[in-house]
C-alpha cells in the first residue's frame, strides 16, 4: 500500500510502497477515507517529539474497517474515527477518571511494518493514517453513523476532540463568560466553535495573519485581533477593563502562552492547548502568579474519552448541530500531501484533508 513516509529530521516527506502486517489477535485493518494534516505531524518531522525514524506520518482520521483480527467485535464495513491516545482501562490514570494521561500512550510513533526495501517502519502515534491502509489495535477505532462527510469525521479524533473538550472538559466554559483564542490553526478553530456553542460571549480570536479573519468569524468568534503590541488593550477594551474569563492557547509556544497570561482577567484561567518544545520555557514574574490569582493548566486531547465523546460529536455532526465546514481548507489526494505540510508550517488556511477514493 502507499503511505506518507519521512526518513529523517527535517527531511522531505514523500509518498512510498510500505508493507503492513495482517491484522493479529485484537486488532483491525481500517481503510482509509480521510486523515487530516496536524501541526502535530509538523512535530514528528522537525524532531520536537523525536520519533524513529523512518515514520508513517498522520494521527488524525477516519475509514472503514477492511478486515478484522481473531477476538475483534467490529464487524467489516463499519465506518470508524481513529483514536490516537486509545486508553488501557488499566492503569492509574485510567482507574482514576483520566484516560487521555494514560501511560500506555507516551511514545510518538510504535515499529509497525516495513518499507518497500524491508528497512523497520514506524508509525505516528501508533496510527500512521497518512495512508491507504492502517492496523491498529481495535480499542483504536470509534465506531461512527454511516454517512458522515469523511473529510469532516476524520478531524473528530483530533482537533474537534482536543478543541472541544478544551472548552468543555478542561475549562468548563458557562454561559455568558468571554473567551480568547490565541491561534487559529485547526484545534484553535474548533475550540471557536466549542465556545459558540456552550455559549461564550465575547469570543475573540487571535493570530499574526489577516487571512485567518473569515475563518474565526465562520468558526464562532465574535471578533478577530491581530497579536501585536496593542492586543492586551484591545481585549481589556472589549471586556470592561477586566480581561477575559478564559484565554486559550492554541500554538505551543512560550511567547503565546505568556500572550494568553496578559490577556486573562484576574481569577481567570489560561488553557494551554497547542503543544511546545521542551526547551522553549516559560517565565512568568512570581508576584504576578499570586497578585493575578490566575489558573495556567493544559489540555491533553481534550481531557476527554473518545470512547464516549467521539460519538456524541459524530451525532452532532450527523444531526447539523455541528457544523464543520469551516475548518476544512480544502482535499487533496495522497501525492499533494508534501505541499500541504507547507502550506501548514507557513499558516496557510485550516485543516487540509487529504482524502481517498472508496
Amino acid at each position: 500500500m502507499r503511505a506518507l513516509v519521512v526518513r529523517g529530521r527535517n527531511a522531505t516527506s514523500a509518498v512510498e510502497e510500505v508493507r503492513l502486517p495482517a491484522p493479529g489477535p485484537g486488532e483491525l485493518r481500517v481503510r482509509i477515507r480521510a486523515a487530516g494534516i496536524c501541526h502535530s505531524d509538523l512535530s514528528m518531522v522537525d524532531g520536537t517529539l523525536a520519533p524513529a525514524y523512518p515514520l508513517v506520518l498522520g494521527h488524525e482520521a477516519a475509514g472503514v474497517v477492511a478486515e478484522a483480527g481473531p477476538g475483534t467485535r467490529l464487524a467489516v464495513g463499519t465506518p470508524v474515527v481513529l483514536n490516537w491516545a486509545p486508553a488501557c482501562r488499566s492503569c492509574w490514570h485510567c482507574r482514576h477518571g483520566e484516560p487521555w494521561l494514560c501511560t500506555a500512550n507516551t511514545a510518538p510513533a510504535l515499529p509497525r511494518g516495513e518499507t518497500a526495501d524491508g528497512t523497520p517502519l514506524h508509525v505516528t502515534l501508533g496510527l500512521g493514517a497518512l495512508a491507504e491502509e492502517v492496523v491498529v489495535p481495535e480499542r483504536a477505532a470509534v465506531p461512527i453513523p454511516a454517512g458522515l462527510p469523511p473529510e469532516q469525521a476524520a478531524l473528530l479524533g483530533c482537533a474537534v476532540l482536543t478543541g472541544t473538550g478544551a472548552v468543555r472538559n478542561t475549562a468548563r466554559v458557562a454561559v455568558g463568560e468571554s473567551v480568547a483564542v490565541i491561534g487559529l490553526g485547526g484545534v484553535g478553530l474548533a475550540v471557536l466553535t466549542a465556545a459558540r456553542r456552550a455559549g461564550a460571549a465575547p469570543i475573540l480570536a487571535v493570530d499574526v495573519a489577516e487571512a485567518k479573519r473569515e475563518l474565526a468569524l465562520a468558526a464562532g468568534a465574535t471578533d478577530f485581533m491581530l497579536s501585536d503590541d496593542r492586543l492586551a488593550k484591545e481585549v481589556r477594551a472589549r471586556t470592561e477593563g477586566r480581561g477575559v474569563d478564559h484565554a486559550f492557547e492554541c500554538v505551543g509556544r512560550s511567547a503565546a502562552i505568556r500572550a494568553a497570561w496578559r490577556l486573562t482577567r484576574r481569577g481567570g484561567a489560561v488553557t494551554v492547548v497547542g503543544m511546545g518544545g521542551k526547551d522553549d520555557l516559560v517565565s512568568l514574574a512570581a508576584l504576578d502568579i499570586f497578585h493575578s490569582a490566575r489558573t495556567l493548566r493544559s489540555s491533553v486531547y481534550g481531557s476527554s474519552d473518545p470512547d464516549r465523546e467521539v460519538p456524541v460529536l459524530a451525532a452532532a455532526l450527523g444531526d447539523g448541530t455541528l457544523d464543520l465546514r469551516p475548518l476544512v481548507s480544502g482535499t487533496l489526494p495522497l501525492d499533494e500531501a508534501p505541499a500541504a505540510f507547507g502550506r501548514l508550517a507557513r499558516g496557510e488556511g485550516a485543516r487540509w484533508v487529504v482524502t481517498f477514493p472508496d
